[in-house]
């Protein structure tokens, strides 16, 4: 894994363990020579991990749409900065440039990202690991959201697995590189269950 796309808020929470977790994510990922992939924003955790992995010596690369350029404040001081065209095409392309994802606390668009993911892999699209920094308990939420929709027969059991959970960064990616993808049935040019 050389390239970890993390997803997460333009603003920095209510606290400042929001911030903490982001800048020893940033840090970690330096300290292993992996590159971050993000938003581009230089506004909430978005600018906090991004400056943390630059000032550690990594390296950080932006995708931005053109129409949030100015609203967001672009990150003036990225290794690589890529504008596009919408949020679609940002997305493509962090998962194209990213061998894992993250996702860090934020808000509907954050979800909205780590959901895409996760469909992807569920059809099988990708077989990255999903990693959730569960800064402070704030996506206990969304994994009893996911039992219930075991209970409730809306997603297969096996599918929890996929996303990778932990406090800390350090086990996080530790977990993430020894990730062992789940066989999902592909709609590519395998036909796995």
């Amino acid at each position: 894994m050389n390239t970890i796309a993390v997803f997460c808020g333009s603003k920095r929470g209510a606290t400042d363990c929001y911030v903490k977790e982001a800048q020893a994510l940033g840090y970690e990922l330096a300290k292993r020579n992996m590159t971050l992939v993000y938003g581009g924003s230089s506004l909430g955790i978005m600018g906090v991990i991004a400056d943390s992995v630059l000032e550690a010596g990594g390296k950080v690369i932006g995708v931005m749409p053109n129409f949030l350029d100015t609203k967001e404040r672009t990150h003036k001081n990225l290794s690589e900065l890529h504008i596009v065209s919408s949020m679609h095409e940002r997305k493509a392309m962090m998962a194209d440039l990213a061998d894992g994802f993250v996702v860090l606390p934020g808000g509907p668009g954050t979800l909205e990202e780590f959901f895409e993911v996760f469909t992807w892999g569920q059809l099988g699209l990708h077989h990255k690991p999903i990693g959730i920094l569960n800064t402070d308990r704030y996506y206990d939420p969304l994994l009893a959201l996911f039992t219930h929709m075991i209970n409730a027969q809306f997603m297969d059991e096996k599918f929890q697995s996929m996303t990778l959970v932990e406090s800390d960064p350090s086990d996080l990616l530790n977990q993430m590189q020894n990730y062992q993808p789940v066989h999902a049935k592909t709609y590519l040019n395998d036909d796995r269950t």
